[in-house]
């Protein structure tokens, strides 16, 4: 990050900002892609297929690093979301593949922080049938986008630093590692080291041009396996001075 002396400053400072505005919060708005659209979670939509699509887990790994479930009943599901979608933050969104309109995913803005420009994705949770697909791609890149074009300059990924899937996704994805905090949270009765992960609005200008590569029906063969790498177009993009 550049320095610059700032008049009113004795000592180096950040850099001024003097065209700064606030983003406004993200609203219960329909996200909409080419292979899902993001619809605000409701228990009388979504409930009863998302916990549906959830229980082939049955040995709940999908849920060891969420700070709630697993949800043994629809009802107790139900409930859950009930609880979960008046509330502005978190805003939850049920991932809906246009293939097959049915939910099958979580996903989420929260910790809004619009004084500074700031906010995070996380609450993802996808089911079987949806992972490593263009659709679970698709839905990270709708909320990148949601976020970057209402004006947010960074937006955040973070997860228990033992969470190699998490971890992982997020390099994928184009985030940049920028620590761990250690002793940072408590959920389940059990201590979590979080990892964190950023992407800045001048990282995001560079890795657009990779998402929509890697999106491109062209990418993907008649079997549906990728010819391109996300990670790789992602890793490239960055890289590029």
């Amino acid at each position: 990050m550049s320095e610059r002396l700032d008049s009113n400053a004795p000592l180096p400072t950040g850099e001024t900002l003097p065209n700064w505005e606030i983003p406004p919060v993200p609203e219960r708005a329909v996200l909409n892609g080419k292979y899902c659209r993001l619809e605000p979670l409701q228990a009388i939509r979504h409930a009863a297929d998302l916990h549906r699509e959830f229980s082939p887990d049955a040995a709940a790994k999908n849920w060891t690093y969420l700070p709630y479930g697993p949800f043994s009943t629809e009802q107790s599901y139900r409930e859950w979301v009930e609880e979960k979608e008046s509330l502005a933050d978190p805003l939850l969104f049920a991932v809906v593949p246009l293939e097959t309109e049915t939910p099958a995913g979580v996903t989420g803005f929260l910790r809004f922080s619009p004084e500074n420009g700031c906010i995070e994705i996380g609450h993802i949770h996808f089911a079987e049938c949806l992972k490593c697909t263009p659709t679970a791609t698709e839905a990270i890149a709708l909320m990148l986008r949601h976020a970057f074009a209402l004006g947010y300059r960074r937006c955040e990924w973070k997860c228990d630093s033992l969470n190699a899937a998490s971890r992982r996704a997020a390099l994928r994805y184009g985030f940049t590692f920028e620590g761990v905090f250690r002793k940072h949270v408590i959920y389940k009765g059990r201590n979590r080291d979080t990892a964190w992960y950023s992407i800045v609005d001048t990282d995001w200008e560079k890795l657009v041009p990779a998402f929509d590569r890697w999106l491109a029906p062209s990418n993907f063969d008649g079997n549906g396996i990728q010819r391109e790498r996300l990670s790789e177009l992602t890793s490239s993009a960055l890289s590029c001075e």
